[in-house]
């Protein structure tokens, strides 16, 4: 790094970030990102120092999701960047704004050995690639980038060539005025009367009403006008997946709506007549196109309401408007009606059946896994900060009905494995004074447990869960169901306490539950860092394994 008084690029570049009201930054460096990353740290943003390029987009994201915000990493480029192709397709998906500073190779160099064309690389991924080759307008090319990560709502990286960021600044040091001081404030949007009456017409025709929140219905804080839709319908509520826990106080929700959906829920969507999907985007794994209720119409409220999604055919009705300004004109729009399908027979049914009852033999020394969530769900304390990582055990870890939506972090999109531990590093990043718990599964966490480390050296306070099962949970059972040899899953069980201890974290292994409270109480004592390692078996299959590789010899 430079140490004359002229101004490089970099650090103009740099103030364009900060005045982006950056602060916090997830980082691995190398040559094309660490002088900008250098005076970053100096102007006073917080750097998440992670040991993979992969983990460094990962954590963003979930620090995006949690604020609400653009969130930043930076890598290196060449292979600093192709590390990021599994990450971004599921940023996309999420629509999370982000801005990815990745650097590019020299433009001096007739030859360099991490030369790559980056941007067909990224646009495959969905994201947006802009490569800044002019250096007097980097600065606005720059806030650019947050202007169209803000309106488009997906990731957009920036390649530099760092023999252009270390070129002394010629211009005047005038930056442009920041995206966030940029970008419209729209309001609302209202629905039309006439579809108003129109919608309200097929609700009125409708026996037994659910009402189904998305992360639309988040956003738009439409959780108190969804839970007056159903009440006044006799209905009862739902979410998707990644809104779940949106109505986590109310008696008459069934829980996740979906490949996650409880057993009771299973029931009773299957009765539904009327989905009301609010703010939802009628995704083919939150059961959009009707597999969950095939006797339902749907109504979609949505400012951008849609007829097909994801291959399917779904909502035939829709009723464009802002998800709480729409669902609040619906409600005023009905009549009171008799509360038939919402009784308290409903309601103990929700509040006292397991999510999944299904039996299977457990073997002496191995626990349950939809034991060890429940035996958690009951335990934790309410204002620690979950997040439910993916692959099989996300199911079981899933069933926290009394954890709020605010409290509670899933991002599943491109059905990746191996992010958990990101996802945790981002939230603890977004809420430091919590305490953040991990659930995650052994062969997810040991494809980036190398951050183990870095959140030592950070200082994060992240629980990690193991739900150890010895095997890849989901192929392992695939492999069962189609009576093919087990040796490409089945892997045993690691000591991840041990891999912890090796890596400066406390570890600790349970192959019983009645532990749990004390050690619970005694790390809330105690706070920091931690890695529990529950030995599960892997002859549980969730519900939605069994529905899609049926295995009946697991049956009691």
């Amino acid at each position: 790094m430079k140490t004359d008084d002229k101004p490089r690029v970099y650090d103009i570049l740099a103030q364009a970030f900060i005045q982006e009201e950056v602060t916090t930054c997830f980082a691995l460096l190398g040559d094309a990102n660490m002088n900008w990353a250098a005076r970053l740290s100096e102007q006073g943003c917080r750097m998440i120092y992670v040991r993979h390029e992969h983990c460094a987009v990962a954590a963003a994201m979930a620090y995006s999701r949690k604020n609400w915000d653009v969130a930043v990493a930076t890598v290196t480029c060449g292979p600093g960047l192709t590390q990021l192709i599994t990450a971004l397709p599921a940023a996309v998906r999420a629509h999370l704004p982000l801005v990815v500073f990745a650097g590019e190779a020299p433009l001096k160099s007739g030859w360099y050995n991490q030369e790559i064309d980056q941007a067909p690389l990224i646009t495959a991924t969905g994201a947006a690639y802009h490569s800044l080759h002019m250096v007097e307008r980097m600065p606005v090319a720059v806030r650019d980038a947050f202007l169209q990560a803000r309106r488009e709502r997906r990731p957009v990286v920036i390649g530099i060539p760092f023999d252009l960021q270390a070129r002394p600044w010629e211009g005047p040091v005038k930056l442009p005025t920041p995206s966030h001081k940029l970008m419209p404030r729209p309001s609302p949007i209202p629905p039309h009367p006439d579809d108003v009456a129109s919608a309200a017409q097929l609700i009125g025709g409708a026996e037994r009403i659910v009402v189904l929140a998305g992360l639309g219905a988040v956003d738009a804080k439409a959780a108190a006008a969804c839970k007056a839709l159903a009440a006044k319908t006799g209905g009862l509520l739902s979410t998707t997946l990644p809104a779940r826990g949106l109505f986590h106080d109310d008696p008459f929700c069934l829980g996740i709506s979906g490949s996650f959906t409880p057993e009771v829920g299973l029931e009773l969507l299957a009765q539904a007549d009327l989905v009301i999907v609010v703010g939802g985007s009628l995704a083919y794994h939150a059961g959009g196109g009707g597999q969950l209720w095939p006797k339902a119409k749907m109504l979609h409220v949505d400012i951008d309401p849609v007829a097909v999604s994801q291959g399917q055919e779904v909502a035939r009705h829709h009723l464009r408007a802002d998800a709480r300004l729409g669902t609040e004109a619906l409600t005023a729009a009905l009549p009171a009606r008799r509360q038939a399908w919402r009784s308290e027979a409903i309601a103990a049914r929700i509040r006292e059946a397991k999510p999944d009852s299904y039996v299977f033999d457990i073997a002496p020394g191995l626990l349950d896994p939809r034991d060890v969530a429940a035996a958690l769900e009951k335990s934790l304390p309410p204002d620690w900060e979950m997040v439910n990582s993916g692959g099989h055990a996300s199911w079981f870890f899933a069933q926290m009905p009394s954890r709020p939506y605010e409290r509670f972090l899933t991002i599943r999109e491109f059905g990746a494995i191996g992010n958990g531990i990101s996802y945790a590093i981002g939230v603890a990043a977004a809420r430091p004074d919590r305490t953040v718990v991990l659930f995650d599964g052994d062969g997810s966490l040991m494809m980036h447990v190398q951050e183990m480390e870095t959140i030592k050296r950070h200082g994060l306070k992240i629980l990690i869960v193991v739900m150890n099962d010895g095997a890849y949970g989901s192929e392992v059972h695939k492999f069962r169901s189609e009576g093919l040899p087990e040796e490409g899953s089945v892997f045993g069980y690691c000591d991840f306490a041990g891999i912890a201890r090796g890596l400066g974290l406390p570890g600790r292994t349970f192959k019983s539950l009645a532990e749990l409270p004390n050690a619970i109480a005694e790390f809330a004592k105690t706070g920091g860092a931690a890695v529990w390692d529950f030995h599960v078996s892997d002859k549980v299959l969730s519900p939605t394994m069994r529905r899609a590789h049926p295995h009946p010899s697991n049956a009691k």
